[in-house]
């Protein structure tokens, strides 16, 4: 049984004008995303700028996820790093906090083999009894994880179910789920793919979107499931602007300044994070005025 089918949101994470996380906005941005239909939450991901955030606040954020959503839908902590011995650490704290499942990111800088890949998500999922989604994302990461591996970890390690695919190869991602004869959970980790991987036998998407526009990455994987795949279509092709502005920039900073024209956070990054070039938010704003979310 899949941890989640459908959009799962990719959260940010709102801090204080002092750069300490914002729990009070936390909380009505989950609520916000649970009240338009978000199918799960992802904590402590890429967007969420988990790379800035210490171990301790890493922590307290899932912690306190976890307690907001309360069991209404699944949370999913990312809890992967370069360091085999850190991500176990991260994992097996996580799951003593609660959570549903875990996404692993690739390590990312010192990269790694195949062979390298195999052992260390072996070792992560093996410290924890709750499952596990690969996170495939080379463009940040500096390595990728081949169709052959994927299917091998999902086959071999039983609590290793799928993997968020954010390398945008959709060739790649067809030969992985030729391969994976229905083993592999496969989550578009790209708003723009979503439709063309759930094609694929897709489960959903980990979404940048769904912060700003949850009903709506959500209906996209919904009308899908349901049959409709022509409105699932155009509701996919209608975002693609949007979708595009909000990746005019590094992730997550022009999510985020989304989130701010619509008042439900401050613009505070983490360096090296910054505000947005002017010319970028603008765009971004009339997308988000032409999408209707502004």
């Amino acid at each position: 049984m899949s941890l989640f089918t459908g959009a799962a949101v990719a959260i940010i994470t709102p801090f204080k004008e002092d750069f300490s996380i914002d729990y009070d906005r936390f909380a009505k941005i989950i609520e916000e995303q649970i009240e338009g239909s978000t199918d799960a939450v992802v904590i402590c991901g890429t967007t969420g700028e988990a790379a800035t955030l210490s171990h301790e606040e890493h922590l307290q954020a899932i912690e306190f996820c976890v307690r907001q959503v309360a069991g209404r839908i699944p949370v999913i902590a990312g809890t992967g790093s370069n360091c085999t011995a850190e991500a176990i650490h991260l994992s097996t704290e996580a799951e003593r906090i609660g959570v549903d499942g875990l996404l692993l990111v690739t390590p990312y800088y010192n990269k790694a083999t195949q062979k390298g890949l195999f052992r260390h998500f072996k070792a992560i999922a093996d410290s924890v009894k709750i499952p596990c989604i690969l996170y495939n994302v080379p463009s940040r990461t500096g390595v990728n994880i081949t169709p052959e591996t994927c299917v091998k970890l999902c086959t071999e390690v039983e609590n290793i179910v799928g993997i968020k695919e954010a390398s945008g190869n959709i060739s790649q991602i067809a030969k992985l789920a030729q391969l994976a004869k229905g083993k592999v959970d496969i989550y578009s980790g790209n708003d723009d793919q979503v439709v063309p991987i759930l094609s694929l036998g897709g489960k959903g998407v980990i979404s940048v979107l769904s912060n700003v526009a949850p009903k709506q990455a959500h209906d996209i994987c919904q009308y899908f499931f349901d049959g409709n795949v022509e409105k699932a279509r155009d509701l996919q092709l209608a975002a693609i602007p949007l979708i595009d502005a909000l990746f005019c920039e590094v992730n997550p900073i022009p999510v985020k300044k989304a989130m701010v024209l619509q008042g439900k956070c401050l613009e505070v990054y983490r360096s090296p994070l910054c505000e947005m070039d002017e010319a970028h938010a603008e765009l971004l704003k009339n997308e988000m005025i032409n999408y209707g979310i502004l």
